[in-house]
């Protein structure tokens, strides 16, 4: 098995106003998205190139929107990733940046940071 492009661990994910796990994983790997639990349960799955990731206006710096299957999810890193700062002369977290990239680079549909 290929090792994961993205890994971020400890992610709350929410979807519309019901929050899923606070402390999920984010993977890209081989070409695939995978939303799991705490636990490691798969919350949601899709090819990256169906996925569109992006930066909403109501999530300031720290989170991310991805849609998966129709369905939208809201990622916001956890307080690790929240307490690094961005580099000087950029917008957003790296957290946020690092995923957008890494749908963009799988071949997805990423907003521009």
């Amino acid at each position: 098995m290929a090792e994961p492009e993205f890994t971020a661990t400890g992610v709350r994910i929410e979807h519309g106003l019901r929050s899923l796990t606070r402390a999920g994983q984010v993977q890209i790997r081989d070409g695939r998205l995978t939303l799991l639990t705490s636990y490691g349960s798969e919350i949601d799955s899709a090819p990256v190139h169906l996925v569109r990731a992006g930066k909403p206006w109501f999530a300031g710096r720290d989170g991310a929107l991805a849609t998966v299957n129709g369905t939208r999810y809201l990622l916001t890193p956890g307080e690790s990733d929240r307490a690094s700062a961005p580099a000087p002369g950029t917008s957003g977290r790296p957290w946020v940046r690092k995923f957008l990239d890494a749908v963009r680079t799988a071949g997805g549909r990423a907003a521009r940071t």
